[in-house]
């Protein structure tokens, strides 16, 4: 009686044991693994055209916001676009009116591998904005911005100018970074900032014109213009760092200054040549752990029973 009782329990115990040093070891090796962050990805935009214009018609009595973005796109997720013309409706008697028309707008924004970048492209455009239908507010052969951010490098912000500007039926010639003023009697005046940049440890934005806008022809009140109008930014953010992934091949308790090139074996082994000439393989933990559980449980089984016969 007493040694049939106690036989059994013992055999349960060796197989919960047994189940138990199996389950655990995969674990135990999962949770040691190494972990990686994924951070910040970085970020990226870039624009064509952006108005911030008041227009006031008919001596201010009507007043129609002039607010447009031709082209903008941001990142993390690629993107670029590349529509040639913007228009604003209801200001010209109702009929769509054309505030920028280019033979190139595009505008691009990346982030990939540790790298952000947004990128501007502006070729052979005309601004326009009421109360000047006949006469470019600004001309410009081409321009272009460019902003790049790199893990483990310094931000980068630049834009250039190729070809004439022309502002108000006038050639201008800008300086980078300096700002530069039009006035024509009887239209109005504007302000360019030429070549705008900016950086810090992360980030970088280039704006290729900035121009602040002060329109009313022949003050007669038609249409009123005031406000700014940006051509060609971009902007970025750096990236994290990507995370290391330590080699598989190579043992971090070993010790660098021992064995010699000659002991230095192909990575890749097949398994059976692996048991050859070691003995075991990857599942030896594993098969080691349970066989210490089954002997262990045996043991205590073995006691159980011979403290019953006696």
């Amino acid at each position: 009686m007493n040694g049939k009782n106690l036989r059994m329990p013992a055999r349960r115990l060796a197989t919960v044991a047994t189940a138990t040093a199996l389950a655990v070891g995969p674990a135990a090796l999962a949770a040691a693994g190494p972990a990686y962050a994924t951070g910040d990805e970085g970020r990226a935009s870039a624009v064509v055209l952006r108005t911030g214009l008041d227009v006031s018609l008919l001596n201010k009595t009507v007043n129609v916001p002039l607010a447009v973005s031709l082209n903008e796109v941001q990142a993390p997720e690629s993107a670029e676009k590349s529509t040639l013309t913007a228009q604003l409706n209801g200001v010209d008697g109702g009929k769509p009116f054309s505030v920028l028309s280019a033979e190139v707008a595009s505008a691009k924004a990346t982030v990939a591998d540790g790298k952000a970048e947004g990128y501007t492209n502006l070729a052979h455009a005309k601004v326009h904005v009421p109360g000047l239908p006949l006469l470019s507010l600004i001309e410009v052969g081409q321009v272009t911005s460019k902003a790049t951010c790199e893990a483990g490098k310094t931000p980068t912000a630049s834009s250039n100018l190729l070809g004439d500007v022309t502002v108000l039926g006038k050639k201008v010639t800008l300086t980078a970074g300096g700002t530069t003023k039009v006035e024509v009697p009887g239209v109005g005046d504007v302000r360019l900032d030429y070549s705008r940049t900016e950086n810090t440890s992360r980030t970088a934005a280039a704006t290729a014109l900035e121009l602040k806008v002060s329109v009313n022809p022949l003050k007669l009140n038609v249409a009123d213009v005031q406000g700014t109008l940006t051509l060609a930014e971009a902007t970025c953010e750096t990236p994290d760092a990507p995370a290391q992934e330590a080699d598989p091949s190579v043992d971090p308790s070993a010790d660098p200054g021992t064995g010699s090139g000659g002991d230095v074996k192909p990575q890749g082994d097949s398994a059976e040549d692996g048991l050859a000439e070691t003995g075991g393989s990857s599942m030896t933990p594993y098969i080691a752990g349970g066989a210490v559980a089954l002997l262990l449980a045996g043991g205590g089984a073995v006691a159980l029973a011979r403290r019953g016969r006696s």
